[in-house]
């Protein structure tokens, strides 16, 4: 069957398990995990698979072995298209609604002082701030993890130092769980908005490149 839309139930689930987060409350209702959220998620990511590439479904599991947090489970269903380590394409649902992403959300060393450096220089800088201006003008968050303060070898006024201080880089939308969230209008939403971040993957996969990163 094709995707027709997160169920209510899906968000209910989540409501439930951020309520309780336990192995009682999950092995209660991994029937309805695996109806209301990991099948209309496998159906979503299978129907954007010929356009945009194989996603893969994270465990619903934490590791919680170097975490505070010891509580077991994620409160939200994620799917990533991995275009090249830590970059591509990120869709989940959650008690919250529905979010879409796209970008890279860690750096080895190396890709990190290769992107900084591809943003310091005009040639390529340059075009990255305008991918970036056009998101955020068509309503997208750009947001990652970022230095307070300047980079080591980078001057405090350098144009871009608000992209320098980045170490990762992802533009972003979350959706409130409204009616059409039951829909397959969530395929649309997401096609389309996985085809406005191509500018800023396609500039990622050019001047950061994979490393030997581990996936997440």
């Amino acid at each position: 069957m094709g995707f027709t839309g997160f169920p209510d139930e899906a968000f209910v689930f989540y409501e439930g398990l951020e309520a309780d987060n336990s192995k009682t409350y999950f092995t209660r209702h991994k029937a309805l995990y695996d109806e209301a959220v990991r099948a209309p998620m496998l159906a979503l990511v299978e129907e954007l698979g010929p356009e945009f590439g194989e996603a893969h479904l994270f465990r619903p599991y934490r590791d919680v072995r170097f975490a505070k947090d010891k509580t077991p489970y994620k409160t939200h269903q994620g799917a990533f298209v991995d275009l090249m380590p830590a970059i591509g394409l990120y869709v989940e649902i959650s008690a919250a609604g529905l979010f879409v992403a796209g970008g890279i959300y860690s750096q080895a060393a190396d890709q990190l002082a290769r992107y900084r450096a591809a943003v310091a220089e005009p040639l390529s800088g340059k075009p990255l701030e305008t991918v970036v201006e056009t998101l955020r003008a068509g309503g997208y968050e750009v947001a990652g993890d970022r230095l307070k303060t300047r980079p080591r070898d980078y001057p405090a006024d350098h144009p871009r130092i608000d992209l320098l201080r980045h170490k990762s880089l992802y533009a972003g939308r979350r959706h409130d769980p409204e009616p059409w969230v039951h829909t397959p209008e969530v395929l649309e939403r997401v096609r389309r908005s996985w085809r406005d971040f191509a500018p800023l993957v396609d500039w990622l996969r050019t001047h950061v490149r994979a490393t030997d990163l581990p996936r997440r």
